[in-house]
């Protein structure tokens, strides 16, 4: 039995991955009750599950699922601490290492 694949992604990506589990990274810059808006590139929403605690201006690693309208639904998260600390150049570089040599990573659905 294998793990499901979690590709790495930003909002540029999305459509891509409608209806699939993916990993996110980005910024967390607005909270509004079971919703927050993530800056992953590209705005993104997030809808929160009980277990998710974010914080704004924080760096967050979301693993969820992309719905119909582009919104992602948290499966779970972390919190990586103030934004600063983070280099999102090479988050995006990750990110389209992970599509460039996507045969690696995660299968293209048909």
């Amino acid at each position: 039995m294998s793990a499901e694949a979690t590709p790495r992604i930003n909002a540029p990506y999305l459509s891509q991955f409608s209806h699939r589990t993916v990993r996110l990274l980005g910024k967390v810059r607005q909270l509004r009750g079971e919703l927050a808006t993530v800056d992953a590139g590209g705005d993104v929403v997030v809808h929160l599950n009980r277990d998710a605690h974010l914080q704004l201006n924080h760096a967050v690693e979301i693993i969820g699922k992309v719905q119909n309208d582009l919104s992602v639904r948290v499966m779970a998260c972390s919190d990586l601490g103030p934004e600063g600390d983070i280099d999102f150049a090479a988050v995006d570089a990750v990110v389209d290492a992970t599509h460039r040599y996507h045969e690696i990573f995660y299968e293209k659905e048909q």
